[in-house]
């Protein structure tokens, strides 16, 4: 298996990032092709399409064992399911897979063609295998039953952000900024009012609390 691209976005720390691809469409990421790979020939006609499959490596993940069972983060920490009816990193070969909006293709001078995508649920700099156009007429299945995951699929807070420390926030990052509180990134299995919980994004920490289905966020630090 060979490294073909690396992502690039605001995901800094593993801790914020959204559950599922496809759940923060607000934030942007960048495909940069490894210069082996930077022929524009390679990406000929993927301007065809809306949405991509990217195959990754689950980088912060590898580890030299494996576990049959797995405790999801959704059903509380505390129940165990099987490895492969779940989308956990802990897996025997640690690969991910995503779909994601294929928003723009940029020439670049020093990084060649990068794609440009939206609602990707990759750390930054995470590798990635492969890339491969999403098909609607066979990728897309409206009867399909998700398990678990079914209960928690609208499942949103709402963020009380104040406007004095939102605009320490760049402006063209406040929206995806407030996606991703949205979605609750906290383990499900910590329901603590009071704890104060921080987030790397970007060049910020956001700090918050959530009480309820209410996340508040309490301070906003600018990180070098």
């Amino acid at each position: 298996m060979k490294i073909i691209a690396k992502i690039h976005n605001d995901f800094k720390e593993k801790f914020g990032i959204p559950r599922q691809s496809g759940l923060s469409g607000e934030l942007k990421s960048k495909i940069v092709f490894e210069p082996e790979y930077r022929n524009p020939d390679a990406l000929r006609g993927i301007d065809g399409y809306s949405h991509l499959w990217l195959i990754w490596q689950f980088s912060e993940a590898i580890r030299d064992d494996w576990s049959p069972t797995v405790r999801p983060p959704r059903l509380g920490g505390n129940k165990r399911v099987g490895v492969f009816a779940t989308r956990s990193p802990y897996r025997p070969n640690p690969i991910g897979l995503s779909s994601v909006k294929l928003e723009a293709i940029e020439n670049t001078k020093d990084e060649g063609t990068v794609l440009i995508v939206s609602g990707a649920d990759l750390l930054d700099g995470t590798p990635i295998y492969d890339v491969k156009p999403y098909i609607a007429y066979s990728d897309c299945h409206t009867d399909a039953i998700s398990g678990f995951a079914d209960p928690v699929r609208e499942y949103k807070l709402n963020v009380v952000f104040c406007k004095e420390l939102l605009s320490k926030v760049d402006i063209s990052k406040q929206n995806s900024l407030i996606s991703i509180l949205e979605q609750d990134p906290r383990p499900s299995y910590q329901n603590d009012p009071d704890r104060e919980y921080g987030m790397r994004f970007a060049s910020y920490e956001i700090f918050f609390k959530v009480d309820g289905d209410t996340l508040t966020v309490t301070r906003v630090e600018i990180k070098k």
